[in-house]
């Protein structure tokens, strides 16, 4: 039996010895400073492989073995860098491409369950009737407590034509609402435009794809054709909430669309030569297959100069703290909102067969000033609530600094101590949560739990609204979170912000 084990054994140390090998060649030709296969260390991966293959209590198959491997290695170097099995990797391009299979919402997670952030218009979740604030327990009969948003995605997307059973709790009702939801082609609009009062512009970008740079020139010029006039834009609000990202390049688009030619949007920099990029406003820094002519060579001139406010929330991350970052950088728009995600690095997609790849990140990135913003996020200049009555519940919101395995910020030798500090304020925020519900009486209570988020571009959108104030210069109402006003810098001198009470 033991000969059999080392047999076994020693064919799993050649085939990974060979595979690694093989890698190993391929990257020495691009990168002389690689160094020798760690034998010992494949050794133990081989010896750990015979085990498994012998002794475990069923059979399992080379590739299953082989893939979790990978894709353990990978995982464990950051919480973005992944391996790409065919159906992920798929999946990734049609993202990408802002078209897939699914169910149409936007999800966030909330108290180990999947939150409905909103569900996008004329798609199978809308028509179903889910609402913001839906709560997903279940998804064909599995329980979605402790799982990752990636693997609730992956359940709940899938064929058109095929279906899927949510189990919802809708706090409103009180009660567990089952929905089966036939999955259709999704077309995201990754650009929505409207004028929101008499010569003030709402934009929102939802994602950064192929297609957003042209959509969005698109859009604008469209809201230009639309201006009666007697009534020209006045101000313009760029609205990157609950964006998570997409494409560097759509990013440097974007915020191309409102800096001057030529201006520095964001710096890359990584161990390779290639990683060590000055990213400007030129097409050639934005073009993408998609693209055969500049999108924004014919945008009107207004869009350089009118008065911008961005909206951020911690949900706005890795491209949408680009655009936000080169926008502040540059004194072009005034950040209103929360701090953002706090995603600084960049991950490069690498094709490794047909069908799979490897998402790796190779660099990291920097605004027009150098500033990293890897776990600090932007911090906006004017810190503002999504309720006017606060937001009390944000101090369970999770962003980059605090998953266990993310990346140092490189530029601030004393990040522990900020984090060991930022934990303290919410322990802090924490207590005095628990304080405020203990004096609420139950009908208050239950009004807190039947709360839903705005419609974001709506007249109930408290942030939007605060953001049409300071560009009317009337005042505004800032955040009543300490921790969130504790991180505001540089507070802009514009008309004066009023604070809350």
């Amino acid at each position: 039996m033991r000969k059999h084990l080392k047999y076994i054994s020693l064919i799993a140390l050649g085939l990974v010895t060979g595979v690694l090998a093989t890698l190993q060649f391929s990257a020495a030709a691009q990168n002389n400073q690689v160094g020798p296969l760690p034998l010992d260390q494949l050794r133990l991966l081989a010896e750990v492989f015979g085990q498994v293959k012998h002794d475990y209590v069923e059979t399992v198959e080379d590739k299953k073995l082989i893939t979790a491997a990978i894709k353990g290695m990978v995982s464990s170097l950051d919480p973005h860098s992944s391996y790409l099995d065919q159906k992920e990797y798929k999946e990734l391009q049609e993202q990408t491409r802002g078209r897939f299979a699914g169910l149409g919402i936007e999800i966030s997670q909330e108290d180990g369950l999947i939150k409905i952030i909103s569900p996008i218009e004329d798609t199978p979740a809308f028509r179903a009737g889910i609402q913001p604030g839906d709560l997903i327990t279940r998804i064909d009969d599995k329980p979605v407590r402790g799982m990752t948003l990636d693997q609730a995605v992956k359940l709940m997307r899938g064929k058109a034509g095929t279906s899927v059973t949510l189990t919802i709790y809708r706090k409103s009702a009180n009660r567990m609402v089952p929905m089966t939801i036939t999955r259709a082609e999704i077309h995201v609009q990754s650009v929505k435009t409207k004028i929101v009062e008499p010569g003030y512009a709402w934009v929102r970008i939802t994602s950064f794809q192929e297609r957003t740079v042209a959509d969005l020139a698109t859009r604008l010029e469209e809201l230009v054709k639309k201006q009666p006039p007697t009534q020209p834009l006045k101000g313009l609000v760029l609205d990157l909430r609950n964006n998570g990202g997409g494409l560097l390049q759509s990013a440097v688009g974007i915020s191309s669309a409102f800096l001057p030619p030529n201006a520095t949007i964001v710096s890359t920099n990584g161990q390779e030569t290639h990683t060590k990029e000055t990213y400007r406003g030129t097409f050639e820094h934005y073009r993408l297959p998609s693209l055969n002519s500049d999108p924004l060579k014919n945008l009107p001139s207004i869009f350089k100069t009118l008065p911008m406010v961005v909206l951020t929330n911690a949900y706005s991350a890795s491209a949408s703290e680009i655009v936000a970052g080169a926008l502040q950088s540059h004194q072009r728009a005034l950040i209103m909102g929360q701090a953002t995600f706090g995603k600084g690095s960049v991950q490069t997609v690498r094709p490794l067969t047909t069908d799979t790849a490897l998402r790796l990140t190779t660099a990291y990135y920097y605004t027009p000033n150098g500033r990293s913003i890897q776990n600090k996020g932007i911090v906006p200049d004017v810190p503002i609530d999504q309720y006017a009555e606060g937001d009390p519940n944000d101090v369970f919101i999770t962003r980059e600094v605090d998953y266990l395995n993310h990346l140092a910020n490189i530029q601030d030798p004393n990040e522990k101590k900020e984090q060991e500090l930022r934990e303290q304020q919410r322990i802090e925020q924490l207590r005095e949560l628990e304080k405020d519900n203990a004096k609420k009486t139950p009908e208050q209570r239950e009004k807190d739990r039947e709360r839903v988020p705005p419609t974001f571009g709506s007249k109930e959108d408290f942030m939007l609204q605060q953001a049409l104030h300071q560009l009317k210069g009337e005042p505004v109402q800032l955040s009543k979170s300490k921790l969130e006003r504790s991180m505001a810098v540089n507070q802009p001198a514009r008309p004066a912000a009023t604070p809350a009470n």
